[in-house]
C-alpha cells in the first residue's frame, strides 16, 4: 500500500495538469465560437427615443404552414394567402424627407387600381354607371365581384357617428346579413355581448346594433371563440366573425377614428383580409394614430407600408374621396387633405 502510494504520489502531479487542461478545453472553445459567431447574431431590437412604436420585419408569408396549423397549399400560392409580416417600405428620398414621403401617400391613395363600368353609390343597390360627381364611396358591382344571388351576403359597419347610415342602406337593400358595430351605442342589442352577437340568424336586410369595438391587439391567451359568444367590448375582426359563425364578409365599411392604421396592420399579419371582399374605409392624417410613434417622416413612411401591405393582400383601390381641412401631422399642407375616404375591392378571393 505504502508502495503505491509513493507511486501514485510521484506520478500525481502530470495526471493533476493534464485534467487541468481537460478542464480548461471546453471554456476555451465555447468563448472563442461567441467571439466568432457572436457580433453575426442578430441582436434585441430597443424602442429609444423617436423610435417608431410599431414592429417591421418582412412581407414575406410564413413559410413552415405546419407550424402556423394551416393546411398545407398548392405551390405558387405563398404570395396570396396566408398570414404575412408588415414590411417597412424603403425612404421615399434618399434621406427622410417629410414632402417626399406625403406625396408618395397621396399619390398612391388618390389614383385608382381599378376601373369599374358599374357601381353602387351611397344609398342605392341599383348597379349605374359611375356618376359624375365623387361620391364619399363606391362599391364595385362588376358581376364577377359581387356576392351570388344564392348564396347569403354578409355585411359588418365599424362607426360611431352616424356616418355609416348609406352603407347600411346600401348593404340591407341588397338583402345581406348586416352588423353595426359601435361601442356608444345605446340601442344595440342587450347589454351581453353573447346575445347581442347572436341577434341576427341570417335574417336578409335586418340590422343588428352590436355594442363593441375593433381591436389590433391579439390577447397572449387566447380561448376558443364560439359562435355569439365574445369576451369584451373590444375584439379583433377575426374573433368577432368566428362569434358570428361568418368565414366571410362581403362589404365592410370601418370609420375608426385613427385607430385604422394599427387594425389595418392587424387585418395584414392576421391574414383576416383574404375573407374581406369590399372594403370602404376612411384614413386619418391629422396625427399619427394610436400606438404609432415616431417622427413625422417615420410614422409617414409607417402609413405607406400599411397602404403597401393592403395591395399585397389583394385590395385595388377603386375610388378616393377627401375629407375636410388640410392638416397632416398638425402641419397644414395645401395640397393633402386631413382624411380620406377609401373604397376598395378584393381580386384575390
Amino acid at each position: 500500500m505504502r508502495t503505491c502510494a509513493r507511486w501514485w504520489g510521484r506520478g500525481g502531479s502530470p495526471l493533476r495538469s493534464s485534467g487541468i487542461l481537460l478542464l480548461l478545453v471546453p471554456p476555451f472553445l465555447l468563448a472563442l465560437q461567441l467571439l466568432v459567431v457572436g457580433p453575426l447574431l442578430p441582436r434585441a431590437s430597443r424602442v429609444g427615443e423617436g423610435a417608431v412604436a410599431f414592429s417591421v420585419i418582412s412581407i414575406e408569408p410564413e413559410r413552415n404552414s405546419r407550424q402556423r396549423g394551416s393546411p398545407s397549399r398548392r405551390p405558387g400560392l405563398e404570395q396570396e394567402l396566408g398570414p404575412r409580416t408588415l414590411a417597412l417600405q424603403r425612404w421615399a428620398a434618399d434621406k427622410p424627407s417629410f414632402m417626399a414621403e406625403l406625396n408618395r401617400i397621396i399619390t398612391y391613395i388618390t389614383k385608382p387600381q381599378l376601373n369599374c363600368s358599374r357601381v353602387l353609390s351611397p344609398g342605392q343597390a341599383q348597379a349605374t354607371q359611375p356618376p359624375a360627381d365623387s361620391p364619399h364611396w363606391l362599391l364595385c358591382a362588376e358581376d364577377w365581384l359581387l356576392p351570388l344571388e344564392d348564396r347569403p351576403c354578409v355585411a359588418y359597419s365599424f362607426s360611431m357617428d352616424g356616418g355609416d347610415a348609406e352603407f347600411l342602406k346600401t348593404v340591407s337593400l341588397l338583402g345581406c346579413e348586416v352588423h353595426s358595430f359601435d361601442p356608444s351605442n345605446s340601442n344595440a342589442s342587450g347589454g351581453h355581448l353573447g346575445n347581442s352577437l347572436a341577434s341576427n340568424h341570417g335574417d336578409g336586410g335586418v340590422v343588428s346594433q352590436h355594442k363593441m369595438w375593433l381591436e389590433w391587439r391579439v390577447p397572449r391567451k387566447r380561448k376558443n371563440k364560439t359562435r355569439g359568444n365574445l369576451g369584451s367590448v373590444s375584439q379583433t375582426l377575426a374573433d368577432v366573425m368566428a362569434a358570428l359563425g361568418h368565414h366571410t364578409v362581403h362589404f365592410l365599411y370601418a370609420d375608426l377614428l385613427s385607430a385604422e392604421w394599427r387594425v389595418f396592420q392587424n387585418w395584414i399579419e392576421s391574414g383576416t383580409l383574404q375573407s374581406v371582399h369590399h372594403l370602404v374605409a376612411t384614413v386619418h392624417l391629422q396625427w399619427a394614430g394610436f400606438e404609432v410613434g415616431g417622427t413625422n417622416e417615420e410614422v409617414l413612411r409607417y402609413w405607406f407600408s400599411v397602404l403597401q401591405g393592403l395591395q399585397a393582400s389583394g385590395l385595388k383601390l377603386v375610388h378616393s374621396s377627401a375629407g375636410e381641412g388640410h392638416s397632416v401631422l398638425k402641419q397644414t399642407v395645401a395640397n393633402a387633405h386631413s382624411s380620406y375616404t377609401l373604397s376598395w375591392v378584393n381580386t384575390r378571393y
